[in-house]
């Protein structure tokens, strides 16, 4: 069994030939994909993700939101199978790689293991996510959410995107509403292989990364009501300026970040400054405070500091402060035996690698609070990601999906006794 397990590669060239393929569907207008969940591009490419899989003898199962569950069979009937996969949609300016690197790499292990008449004891089965990005039907992951019970079937079907269709009809028309009761299958354990969407790897000169921990986020409303006046006739001293307190505000959030690091980030993304006239000190500014560590007593603490801060900053310009949570999850620590499965992989390789936190969300979050779990990263270039940009090299996805192959099987058990 060792020396089969040690010898086991994937088809590299392929498997980036498979990515080149799918990227043919829904091209973007600078390089990259549109591939947005439900549409017919996403039906487009899901129709070709089947064709792959029914070619190397698997079986396709469909669940109520439409993820794609293809099964490869092991040699034990009575085993849970080793899940692995991530998704085919893609943001409107998407790259080639996001999501889809995933499943075709779990798709290129049961090629390979078919090539080598390699047999596990565990089926292994390919898993295309319904909706990770959540750019169409917000919030993102809503699929494996479901799957995982944080959030309810008329819940998921009852999201529209902005032009008020939803997921639930959209799913239907696509023709991709399964019969299956959604998180009625029961994992051995899933893994999921994503490029790392962040600079680390490739600053680094690293191959890959093993990720240990999903950071926990939190978003924070706050609206500053202050004076619209003049900003030519209105003295310093006579200012309520709502632009001020923001601007104060986002130096706070910047510090609080700092002050935990290496790991905490924050940062202010979306803002609305009213009524934004050039000469008008603005009366009104509404924004959002994004905090994320993997440490839930951190971000507690962010978070409490935040409050204080910026209550002392609009109290001190004369501004009328509201704050409200809009948004979060907790973090994630992914199973130990499955991050050991993985990191285990990278050394018997012999790939550079380290371990890193997911600052991301991805299906691998919600799945692994129903099922061991754990991911495997590579680098991308400049850590570019959700822009057609988004580029990575063959070498990286063959040592990625090496390593993940590696890992599945290694968790998936080889028969040696076939």
């Amino acid at each position: 069994m060792d020396s089969t397990r040690s010898n086991m590669r994937v088809n590299g060239s392929r498997l980036w030939q498979s990515l080149m393929e799918m990227a043919k569907i829904g091209p973007g207008i600078a390089g990259g994909n549109n591939r947005q969940t439900l549409t017919d591009f996403d039906a487009e490419g899901r129709a070709l993700f089947q064709s792959w899989c029914d070619a190397e003898g698997m079986t396709m199962g469909v669940d109520a939101m439409g993820s794609m569950f293809a099964r490869h069979e092991g040699t034990d009937p009575n085993a849970l199978p080793v899940y692995v996969g991530s998704h085919l949609d893609t943001q409107p300016t998407g790259g080639k790689y996001d999501g889809v690197l995933g499943v075709l790499a779990g798709l290129e292990i049961i090629r390979s293991l078919n090539e080598s008449n390699i047999r596990t004891k565990h089926p292994i089965v390919v898993t295309n996510w319904t909706n990770e990005e959540g750019t169409r039907f917000p919030p993102a992951m809503v699929a494996s959410g479901v799957f995982a019970g944080m959030h309810t079937l008329d819940w998921a079907y009852d999201r529209e995107d902005a032009d008020g269709k939803k997921l639930g009809d959209e799913l239907e028309r696509v023709g991709w509403k399964g019969e299956e009761k959604v998180g009625e299958r029961k994992m051995h354990a899933f893994f999921e292989l994503h490029i790392e969407q962040g600079p680390i790897l490739e600053a680094e000169n690293l191959e890959i990364g093993v990720v240990t921990h999903g950071q926990g986020l939190s978003w924070t409303q706050i609206t500053l009501t202050g004076k619209e006046s003049h900003t030519g006739s209105t003295p310093m001293p006579m200012r309520v300026n709502a632009g001020l307190g923001m601007a104060r505000i986002t130096q706070l959030v910047d510090e609080i970040a700092w002050s935990h690091a290496p790991l905490a980030v924050g940062a202010i993304g979306h803002c609305v400054v009213e009524p934004n006239s050039r000469n008008i000190i603005p009366g009104k500014a509404i924004f959002t405070v994004d905090f994320r560590h993997p440490d839930k007593a951190i971000i507690s603490d962010m978070l409490e500091r935040l409050e204080q801060g910026a209550k002392e900053i609009a109290e001190d310009i004369g501004l009328v402060i509201e704050m409200e949570s809009v948004g979060g999850f907790d973090p994630v620590e992914f199973d130990a035996d499955c991050v050991s499965a993985v990191r285990n992989a990278a050394e018997q390789l012999g790939y550079s690698h380290r371990d890193l936190v997911s600052g991301a969300g991805h299906d691998a979050c919600w799945i692994n609070r129903v099922a061991p779990t754990a991911m495997v990263m590579c680098p991308c270039v400049d850590g570019l990601s959700h822009n057609e940009a988004e580029e990575i090299s063959e070498a990286w996805s063959t040592a990625g999906a090496n390593v993940l192959m590696h890992a599945v099987v290694a968790t998936a058990i080889i028969d040696d006794e076939e």
